[in-house]
């Protein structure tokens, strides 16, 4: 009985652990992915700046 007590709070922990990092790694995408649109609108916001300032170059 004392063993079974155990095993199912280890596995109570483990699922709880569990549930803890998937929700960090879920968060965790989620800043990724606003990052990298936030790269790519800043890279096409300075690309269009340079073409622009390069065509009055001309």
């Amino acid at each position: 009985m004392r063993a079974m007590l155990w095993v199912v709070g280890v596995v109570a922990g483990v699922l709880i652990l569990l549930g803890l990092l998937l929700e960090a790694v879920r968060w965790l995408i989620i800043i990724g992915l606003i990052a990298l649109v936030v790269v790519i609108v800043l890279g096409v916001v300075k690309g269009r700046q340079a073409m622009q300032h390069q065509s009055r170059r001309r």
